[in-house]
């Protein structure tokens, strides 16, 4: 029953870490986006 628990706590802290870099990676796709639509002569 340990071993579950540590297994569940583990992959919990896995996904925590694998949300972050998906949402640094968001962060920086939108700054991107908005750098290039900001930038575009009109």
């Amino acid at each position: 029953m340990q071993t579950l628990h540590r297994g569940y706590k583990a992959l919990e802290l896995l996904s925590v870490l694998n949300l972050d870099r998906a949402l640094a990676l968001l962060v920086l796709g939108g700054a991107l986006f908005l750098a290039a639509y900001v930038g575009t002569p009109q």
